[in-house]
């Protein structure tokens, strides 16, 4: 059986194992005070479910958990508590994000698609002047949509079956190529562990110097070929698997409404982002586990 009580109770026994195995994992706070009625678990876990049911409103999320949630959560806090607490457990969600991908059968697989999607941050100018985004968010344009906007790009490198194994946040203009040799350098012993494998993107990841350096990480980059070069021999394979990616970012913008996500400072951007990909890995990670046919299908958690 998969629902979301079913969900929420799974990803808080493994989230509360994990903090029990490793406290250091667990965000600071005084040795000397009183003890949070929410703990680092529960909290990690309302999160991911909030976004399962695509609440971007803290207050009406908390205001809906409060109603219908008690029997899983007894004690819910005020937002500006609950916001706090989130911002400062970024390294907890990345903690769980990586653990939770790595119990599936799909973090084997030896082909990863990379891209990235647009984050709107703002639409006005007065937005982008005087936002707490700027410096960070920029200008920048969207390909597949022929669109222009302001805000941050998700880079993701996912399993074709959608599991997140790698991903940044950055500004819009940031190179890709860049972007993703900064990923794996981050998270070394992912590539380590798996030598030999198939990365599939874009005609952004282009370039001798570039393809050189994933083959010396031991990782074979398929590419289309780019205007005046050569057709390349594995033309095939990128039509259908650039539907998966674009289907994958859809996943996030359509059923998570990471465009939506509501942060208004690079901390609140961040939480958010990552409570999505939270959501994501741990629903992709019950479905697997409990033998699901689809492991990217939200249709058990989002209602």
């Amino acid at each position: 059986m998969t629902d979301l009580d079913t969900l929420a109770t799974a990803l808080y026994v493994r989230i509360d194992d994990a903090l029990k195995a490793s406290p250091h994992l667990a965000p600071w706070r005084p040795a000397v005070g009183i003890a949070p009625t929410l703990s680092d678990a529960e909290l990690v876990t309302v999160a991911a479910m909030s976004a399962l049911l695509g609440y971007t409103s803290e207050r009406r999320w908390l205001r809906r958990a409060g109603r219908d949630l008690r029997h899983l959560f007894p004690y819910l806090p005020q937002q500006s508590g609950y916001n706090k607490r989130l911002r400062n457990a970024s390294e907890l969600l990345k903690h769980m994000i990586r653990m939770l991908a790595q119990d599936t059968s799909l973090w084997s697989d030896d082909v990863w698609v990379v891209d990235s999607t647009p984050v709107g941050c703002g639409c006005s100018r007065e937005t982008a002047r005087r936002s707490a985004l700027a410096g960070w968010a920029q200008y920048g344009y969207c390909a597949s949509h022929s669109r222009y906007f302001w805000g941050l790009r998700l880079h993701l490198m996912c399993t074709p079956g959608g599991l997140p194994v790698l991903f940044a946040l950055t500004g819009a203009k940031a190179d890709e190529r860049e972007t993703l040799r900064d990923m794996l350098d981050t998270a070394h012993d992912v590539a380590a562990t798996h030598p030999g494998q198939t990365i599939i993107g874009d005609k952004n990841y282009y370039g001798r110097g570039f393809e050189r350096d994933l083959a010396d990480r031991h990782l074979k980059l398929l590419r289309p070929a780019r205007k005046g070069e050569p057709e390349r021999a594995e033309i095939h394979l990128f039509r259908p698997l650039r539907q998966v990616i674009e289907s994958i970012n859809q996943t996030f913008k359509g059923q998570l409404d990471l465009e939506q996500h509501g942060g208004r400072t690079p901390s609140g951007v961040i939480a958010r982002v990552l409570t999505r990909i939270l959501a994501l890995t741990a629903a992709i990670w019950l479905n697997d586990k409990t033998g699901q046919p689809v492991k990217r299908s939200l249709i058990a958690y989002d209602h």
